[in-house]
């Protein structure tokens, strides 16, 4: 499978397929609409058969659209799941952020991106599933937060291995909290779930040793 998933395009090589933003009052064109439900059913098909077992056919169903649809819009299984997978993480840069509050503008930042983008709740249930997934969150994580992160530690060089560490934290409580369902960490509040991660997370951005 691994070989496989290394011959899915990277979404960074192919279009973004996000849908035009739609003027206050205006109808979304059919076209959004079938196209919002392709990439809802490819998540969801990605998540529970995996990228080789998953098939243009099942997705359409689940889509309840004719397959020749996916085909015309995504060309194949490969362009489809690169579209899904899509993830901006819009990550800001820190430089800016006084130094004590790294930590916590880091975590509030991402409870409100897996709050708001049902996207990154898909891919991660599709990276926990299979490889081309698993490797897809690799890509965003290593290409989208370890400029971030070594924006501002105190030594550059260990910016990949403390954006790991800062990813078992929200990722940990992503799984939990948006794809597991754990009551208790569901349950928490925003703020709640800012204090009890932002010490572990800032240590990991600005102290100079464990």
């Amino acid at each position: 499978m691994a070989d496989r998933a290394a011959s899915v395009p990277s979404p960074d090589a192919v279009a973004a397929d996000r849908a035009p933003t739609v003027a206050s009052g205006a109808r979304p064109r059919r076209s959004d609409a079938t196209r919002a439900a392709i990439l809802a059913a490819a998540r969801e098909r990605f998540a529970a058969d995996g990228y080789e077992r998953a098939t243009i056919r099942a997705i359409a169903r689940d889509a309840g659209i004719d397959p020749s649809m996916v085909m015309r819009y995504y060309g194949n299984k490969e362009g489809l799941f690169a579209a899904a997978s899509a993830i901006d993480l819009r990550a800001e840069q820190l430089e800016a952020v006084p130094r004590e509050e790294m930590g916590a503008r880091l975590v509030r930042h991402f409870l409100e991106r897996w709050e708001h983008d049902e996207t990154l709740t898909g891919m991660l249930r599709v990276g926990v599933t299979n490889e081309a997934g698993a490797e897809r969150m690799r890509e965003v994580f290593r290409d989208q937060m370890g400029p971030v992160i070594a924006g501002v530690c105190p030594a550059p060089e260990e910016a990949p291995k403390r954006a790991a560490l800062i990813a078992s934290q929200i990722l940990g409580m992503a799984l939990c909290r948006y794809v597991l369902h754990l009551p208790p960490a569901v349950d928490l509040e925003r703020d709640e779930v800012v204090a009890w991660l932002a010490p572990t997370v800032q240590r990991y951005l600005a102290d100079a040793h464990p």
